[in-house]
């Protein structure tokens, strides 16, 4: 993977030798303090999720030309300052933190003078399309009433903290309205989302506009009040909510459903890719810069993919062979989406307690192989039904002080037909020791940066969860052959990715060829495969950055073992992934061949 992967360097290795006036430890820790208030400003449902309650009333309108501007002038002022620290005068755990922040600060602004990306969104740092700023997955429409419910990150535990609610509703409501002018500015400018993705909006928002306010997902916060509120505070906040319910979200978002039905539907494009919109290839090689922290080609990555799906449908195969199953390995992939075997539940609570399950067995082995663990604790629970049947199992942070647990949501649209052959995996990936290890550690670190505390990366981030599914067997897990063989499913799920995105936004795919492909690759549900197929279509680049990461990381551990042989120490090289936060993978690869080169002068010495 050496020679596969052209690490893009940008300006991350450069750095001026002009010496700082101040004292450049104050000058590096100053920095890294104003970067973060900066983040925390025009993020403020990332500062929530970190805990940071003073930002709880607030919503950024990130698509507004206004916030856009604000963007391009910071990020030129920081790296301006940046320009200005000296690399000998820093320890060499701040230096990496401003090349990070470089790093940061660059791929951002590029984003912002492109003509189709805006910005990373401030909610789940993936692209977001000033003139498409709402999507069917992974957007701020369905963010909004997720945290609404109560179980997610805003907290609803004081009487400020339900007043601050109601202000941060009356914040969000505008951005609604900026989102559909902004949409009707894509619809002259012939750049629009697929019909095939509207069609699946449309339906998203019957919940929010049909349901009797008492019932309504923006409700239960009321339904779940502290018993020590007063009498007075129960009153004014029931009625304050079912006004807010009545008079302002069931309004808007009506609004907004009939803008998608007779403005917005009619307008959407049959293509499926976004090479097919103005700028296009230019704005899909920078999403795949800003996804990989590479300067991998589409076609490239196309080739990584085509490669890495071959090498895993050999292991299939192997797998499939000590099975005992007679047919081809497509024969089998149907076998297992429809072996009633692998879908025993009858009740959604069962599926939390598989995953509980699998914690339990694998819990003992932890310490073999990690040193490090967070303080945070986590727990299972099924994803909320306005948006399950579009969702994918996906993982949310605890507080940085872990007095909130991180949480692993599971969408359970039809608990009958839930399959559980890749489980496991599943569960390694989203939760223990992938993102829930990885982020937790990340925020609780001491030693960071505030600034690199949050999520951050996805290729590092996504790259670590898929290599943690990896450690299956070091574990104690994967005793199960279909396990097993649901392990190599989510892998080849990720290197399908590779072949489909860049063939849905670089080659021009159709929604179906991709779909098509899918299905003859892997063993996932059509359903399913069609929901990815259409995430894919909305986050272009995104989904390719869990393979390329997987694959660096995987490299490194190989380099890291055959270098340093028996006194290679997996703890150790664990430690060195996670004890500096998400990293670009140039600088990722840096750290650990310093680590190899220091480990193997001890020895000598």
């Amino acid at each position: 993977m050496k020679q596969l992967i052209t690490i893009f360097v940008i300006s991350l290795i450069a750095g001026s030798c002009t010496k700082p006036e101040n004292s450049p430890t104050t000058s590096a820790d100053s920095l890294f303090n104003a970067y973060y208030d900066f983040k925390l400003r025009i993020n403020p449902i990332e500062a929530t999720k970190a805990g940071e309650n003073e930002y709880n009333n607030q919503v950024a309108n990130y698509i507004s030309d206004p916030y856009q501007k604000d963007l391009v002038e910071n990020y030129t002022r920081f790296l301006n300052l940046l320009s200005k620290i000296d690399s000998t005068q820093v320890t060499p755990s701040q230096w990496l933190s401003l090349r990070v922040m470089r790093w940061d600060c660059e791929i951002k602004r590029e984003g912002l003078t492109n003509k189709l990306v805006t910005m990373a969104s401030p909610i789940f740092d993936l692209p977001t399309f000033e003139l498409m700023p709402l999507m069917q997955i992974q957007s701020l429409h369905l963010y909004i009433p997720q945290l609404a419910g109560g179980r997610s990150v805003q907290p609803f535990n004081t009487v400020a903290d339900y007043d601050a609610w109601l202000q941060r509703v009356d914040a969000f409501l505008p951005f609604l309205d900026t989102c559909m002018v902004k949409m009707k500015t894509g619809i002259k400018e012939n750049v629009v989302l697929p019909k095939s993705l509207i069609k699946k909006m449309i339906p998203q928002l019957d919940d929010f506009i049909e349901t009797p306010i008492e019932e309504h997902i923006f409700y239960a916060p009321i339904v779940s009040m502290p018993t020590e509120f007063s009498d007075a505070d129960r009153d004014r906040l029931t009625k304050a909510y079912s006004s807010m319910i009545s008079n302002k979200v069931v309004p808007k978002y009506k609004l907004l459903q009939d803008f998608l039905i007779s403005t917005y539907l009619p307008a959407g494009r049959e293509t499926s890719g976004i090479n097919a919109l103005p700028n296009g290839p230019e704005t899909y090689s920078y999403l795949l810069k800003l996804s990989t922290t590479t300067n991998l080609s589409s076609d490239e990555i196309h080739e990584i993919g085509l490669r890495e799906v071959a090498r895993i449908r050999g292991e299939m195969e192997k797998a499939k062979a000590a099975l005992g199953f007679k047919g081809n390995l497509n024969s089998f992939f149907d076998h297992v989406r429809k072996n009633k075997k692998l879908m025993p539940f009858t009740k959604p609570e069962q599926v939390i307690e598989n995953f509980n399950g699998i914690h339990a067995r694998m819990s003992g082995k932890l310490n073999e192989i990690f040193d490090l663990k967070p303080k945070a604790t986590f727990e299972v629970q099924r994803i909320e039904a306005f948006q399950e049947a579009s969702a994918s199992a996906n993982y949310v942070p605890g507080t940085k002080d872990a007095s909130r647990g991180g949480v692993f949501y599971v969408p359970i649209p039809d608990v009958k037909n839930y399959n559980t052959y890749a489980d496991e995996a599943l569960f390694l990936h989203e939760a223990v020791p992938g993102h829930h290890y990885q982020l937790s550690l990340q925020q609780e670190n001491k030693n960071l940066p505030e600034f690199l505390h949050p999520e951050s990366m996805g290729v590092f981030v996504e790259g670590w969860a898929l290599y943690a599914e990896s450690l299956g067997n070091e574990l104690g897990l994967y005793e199960d052959p279909y396990q097993y063989f649901g392990m190599l499913s989510m892998e080849m799920h990720r290197a399908i990715r590779l072949v489909v995105d860049t063939g849905l936004h670089g080659k021009g795919w159709t929604r179906e060829q991709a779909i098509q492909y899918s299905l003859e690759n892997e063993a996932e549900s059509e359903a399913s495969i069609i929901v990815a197929i259409e995430r894919y279509m909305a986050t272009p680049g995104q989904a390719v950055s869990y393979k390329i990461g997987q694959l660096k990381i995987l490299e490194l551990r190989k380099h890291a073992e055959e270098a340093l042989g028996e006194s290679f120490n997996i703890k150790e090289f664990h430690n060195q992934i996670l004890n500096s936060g998400s990293l670009p993978l140039i600088l990722l690869e840096e750290k650990v061949n310093s680590w190899i080169a220091k480990t193997k002068s001890d020895l000598n010495s």
